[in-house]
C-alpha cells in the first residue's frame, strides 16, 4: 500500500504497442477531460487531491454511481442497468432526471452532504417504493423488468440476507458492531485441503460468533461457503457489482437442511410458545406475521395447522426423532418445554422460512 507521495513523482510514458521497454510520450497527472478539472487551490496534485476531487459535490460522476447502487439494492435494478460500467459502452439511464436529481441531493443536499441514511430514506418513502409489487398480464407483457416503475420491487433476497433474516425472527441475531471475523457453521472438511488460520482447517467459532451478521463471516476467497454460493453469493475472485439471481431446489434444500436454518427454526419455534400466544392458531399467526409482515390468510392458516398436527402426531410415535432435531445447533432450548410439541412446532417454522414470501422482497 502506498502510504506517502514519493518526493519526485515517478515518470509514467504512454508505451508503444503496450510494451514497457517501448516508451513514446511523457504523460502528467491529471483527471480525464470530460469530467470538471480538479480545482487548483486545496487540490494537490497528488491521490489525496483525486480522492478530494472524487468527492466534491461539482463532480458528476461520484454521487450517479453511488445512488444507483443505492436504487439497485432496493429495487433489484438500477436506472442504469450496468451498475458496474457508467461508460460509453453502459446502458443509458431509464429516467435520467430521476438520476440527476437524486445525485444531486446525495451530494449536497440540505440534510447533508452524502448522508446514506438520508437517500435511503428518501427512496424507499417514495410513491414509486410504496407501489404494490403485484404484477398483471398486461405489464409482465410490456414490463417484464419494471423498467417503467409502474409497480414495486420483488425479487429474492441476497444470501446474507437470508441467512441474517433467520437469524433474527429466531431471536439469536447478534448485533453486536464490529471486531475480528467470525466462523459459524460449515461443513466438516470443507478448508481440509488449505494451509488457512495455520492449522489447515476451519476452527467453529463458540457463542456469539455463531450467530453474528454474516458480514463477519470469515471468508476465503474461492473457497466459498455452500451456502452461500447456493444462493449465489460472490466468491470474491473478482469485484461484482451486480447480483446474480437463480431459483433452484438446492436453496429450499439448504434452507430445510442447514445447521444455522435448522437452530433458527428451533428457536422461532420457542418463540411461538413462550411469545406467540396460548393456541396453535395464534401461535402460527404470529409466526406467519413475524416473518412475512402480514396476517396469514383463512387457507395459509388452516394449511399450516394440519401440517403442525401431522408433525405431532409423527414425534410424538417417534420421540427419538424429536430429541435428535432438538440437538441441531449449539443453542440450547429451554428444558421446561415438552419437546415432541417444540419438534413439530420446530418443523412448521421450518416451513415457514422456507416459503418463497419470506426469502423474497416484495
Amino acid at each position: 500500500m502506498v502510504m506517502e507521495e514519493m518526493a519526485q513523482p515517478r515518470p509514467a510514458f504512454l508505451l508503444k504497442r503496450g510494451a514497457y521497454d517501448a516508451p513514446i510520450e511523457k504523460v502528467e497527472r491529471g483527471v480525464p477531460s470530460a469530467l470538471p478539472p480538479m480545482p487548483s487551490e486545496g487540490y494537490p496534485n497528488n491521490r489525496l487531491g483525486f480522492a478530494k476531487w472524487l468527492v466534491n459535490a461539482e463532480h458528476p460522476l461520484t454521487s450517479r454511481v453511488a445512488v444507483n447502487r443505492f436504487w439497485q439494492m432496493l429495487f433489484g435494478e438500477g436506472l442504469v442497468k450496468t451498475t458496474e460500467d457508467f461508460g460509453s459502452q453502459g446502458a443509458l439511464p431509464s429516467h435520467p432526471e430521476l438520476l440527476d436529481y437524486l445525485a444531486v441531493s446525495f451530494s449536497s443536499g440540505r440534510d447533508g452532504a452524502w448522508d446514506v441514511k438520508a437517500m435511503l430514506k428518501l427512496i424507499v418513502m417514495s410513491a414509486t417504493y410504496r407501489q404494490s409489487s403485484k404484477l398483471s398480464t398486461e405489464m409482465q407483457q410490456r414490463d417484464p423488468d419494471n423498467r417503467l416503475l409502474a409497480r414495486g420491487p420483488r425479487f429474492r433476497l441476497p444470501a446474507e440476507m437470508i441467512r441474517d433474516q433467520a437469524l433474527f425472527v429466531s431471536g439469536l441475531l447478534v448485533e453486536k458492531i464490529g471486531g475480528p471475523p467470525v466462523k459459524p457453521y460449515q461443513p466438516d472438511g470443507l478448508y481440509k485441503d488449505m494451509a488457512i488460520l495455520g492449522t489447515g482447517g476451519y476452527d467453529l467459532d463458540k457463542g456469539e460468533g455463531l450467530w453474528r451478521r454474516s458480514l463477519y463471516t470469515y471468508w476465503k476467497r474461492t473457497a466459498l461457503s455452500p451456502a452461500m454460493r447456493v444462493f449465489d453469493a460472490s466468491a470474491r475472485e473478482f469485484c461484482m457489482v451486480r447480483d446474480t439471481r437463480t431459483n433452484t431446489p438446492l436453496q429450499s434444500l439448504d434452507l430445510m437442511n442447514d445447521v444455522t436454518y435448522v437452530e433458527a427454526a428451533r428457536m422461532l419455534a420457542q418463540r411461538m410458545l413462550s411469545e406467540g400466544g396460548a393456541t396453535p392458531q395464534e401461535r402460527l399467526s404470529w409466526a406467519f406475521r413475524l416473518t412475512t409482515s402480514r396476517t396469514p390468510g383463512d387457507r395459509e392458516l388452516q394449511a399450516l395447522l394440519r401440517n403442525l398436527e401431522k408433525q405431532k402426531a409423527s414425534f410424538s410415535q417417534r420421540p427419538q426423532d424429536a430429541a435428535k432435531l432438538l440437538a441441531v445447533g449449539e443453542k440450547r432450548s429451554d428444558e421446561k418445554l415438552n419437546p415432541v410439541e417444540l419438534a413439530a412446532y420446530t418443523a412448521t417454522a421450518s416451513l415457514i422460512l422456507n416459503l418463497d414470501e419470506v426469502i423474497t422482497k416484495q
